[in-house]
């Protein structure tokens, strides 16, 4: 897949990554979507801390009938320490590693992590974004900061993430009577859109297809 940006390199320390960070941050996007959506994918990594290894996959569904149309996959050393709040110095270039090799360039992409909601407004989702010029959206299973109300029960329920009084995604109920997940627009994309997207992704199980199928291939590779 051509197309991929390079914004800066990955050798950084941890106080440059957080400076890097704050710079990004005003880049990001959240206007809506406006292109036809033929294709979505989701990416997602995993990493082997004894062998100090980091995989990633990418896949590429047709949209809306959700049908694999690729995948592809990479495996980089281990480099950067765990810093809360610095993931994306970690996952990020195995995650554009997998995403370069793809044949088919996605509309959207549908990514294991956060968006905007986190501390300094860019996730990995919101940083992969960036670089791959393409609206992508954060679909965490779990919350990084932000306080919310439980959504109704119902698939399709959701409620608001807030950072004090800023909006930062949202808690939205995928399947009903199964916890939520934490979605918020990583760039390129309005809250809205994030919603839509997820659940027009969703099928029988509480991850959509692209980040699912993503989560299991990168099982598999690491194994």
């Amino acid at each position: 897949m051509t197309g991929i940006q390079n914004l800066h390199g990955w050798d950084v320390t941890p106080a440059q990554a957080r400076g890097l960070q704050l710079s990004l941050s005003g880049q990001i996007s959240l206007s809506p979507m406006r292109k036809k959506i033929r294709f979505a994918a989701g990416l997602d990594c995993s990493l082997n801390k004894r062998r100090g290894r980091i995989y990633a996959a990418a896949v590429v569904f047709s949209f809306p009938d959700l049908a694999l149309i690729e995948t592809a996959n990479a495996e980089l050393p281990l480099e950067f320490p765990y810093v809360p709040g610095l993931l994306s110095f970690r996952e990020a270039p195995v995650c554009l590693e997998a995403a370069g090799k793809l044949k088919q360039a996605p509309d959207v992409w549908l990514i294991d992590g956060q968006g905007i909601a986190h501390p300094r407004r860019i996730g990995l989702a919101s940083h992969l974004g960036l670089f791959l010029d393409t609206p992508t959206i954060g679909c965490a299973k779990s919350r990084l900061i932000g306080t919310y109300d439980e959504p109704n029960p119902e698939k399709g329920s959701y409620s608001w993430l807030y950072d004090k009084d800023e909006t930062i995604g949202a808690v939205l109920r995928t399947r009903t009577g199964v916890k939520p997940l934490f979605i918020s627009p990583g760039h390129l994309c309005s809250f809205q859109d994030t919603i839509y997207y997820t659940l027009a992704c969703t099928t029988k199980y509480r991850l959509p297809e692209p980040t699912r199928i993503a989560n299991q291939t990168v099982g598999k590779i690491k194994r």
